[in-house]
């Protein structure tokens, strides 16, 4: 699973990265040359869908998402451990049914050869095979989250529930943090 994340991550990145530099290659055409080569925005859009769900998925592997816990550091240590289930479960089912949604859309696409409303007119089903992918990468990462936390409070793995899977406290934030700048300070002497 962490190989996943950090292979999403990777191409989030490198995706990023390259439409960084043709929209930057399109703002100099434009304002130097007075063209354009059309379709960035196209591209810009297709990147944006395909990246989302690896971000996503990057995001519920590293437990980074926002989870407001305002009570969850008040509460016993099994309750907080049954909202973490809960969290995990409830973002699987999310995923899932945004693989329904794009697995729909992506079937009509094929059905109506649809293509897109741009100077390219691009067959959509090639960008959007590529976010099924990635919707699907998104869907089984969750899963497999949701299943070993669902794992650990059948075995009643309180502990290792509410470690793993729950929202770092103010202080393992900070030491986190440090942590990291310690690193950064390392990789640049």
């Amino acid at each position: 699973m962490k190989r996943i994340a950090q292979l999403s991550g990777i191409t989030f990145g490198a995706i990023m990265i390259a439409l960084s530099f043709a929209i930057a290659a399109e703002t100099i055409l434009r304002k130097f040359f007075s063209h354009s080569m059309g379709g960035i925005d196209e591209l810009g859009g297709y990147a944006v869908a395909v990246v989302a769900p690896l971000a996503f998925l990057v995001t519920a592997y590293e437990q980074a998402h926002i989870r407001i816990n305002v009570l969850h550091g008040k509460l016993p240590l099994r309750a907080r451990a049954m909202l973490n289930v809960a969290a995990a479960v409830s973002l699987g089912l999310l995923a899932l049914f945004l693989l329904y949604f794009t697995f729909n859309t992506v079937q009509d696409t094929l059905a109506y050869r649809s293509i897109a409303q741009t100077p390219w007119a691009t067959p959509l089903i090639y960008p959007q095979s590529v976010w099924l992918v990635a919707m699907l990468a998104f869907t089984i990462g969750t899963i497999a989250i949701a299943s070993r936390a669902t794992l650990l409070a059948i075995r009643g793995d309180w502990t290792t529930l509410d470690r793993r899977f729950g929202p770092g406290s103010p202080q393992d934030e900070l030491e986190a943090e440090l942590a990291d700048l310690k690193t950064r300070d390392g990789l640049q002497q």
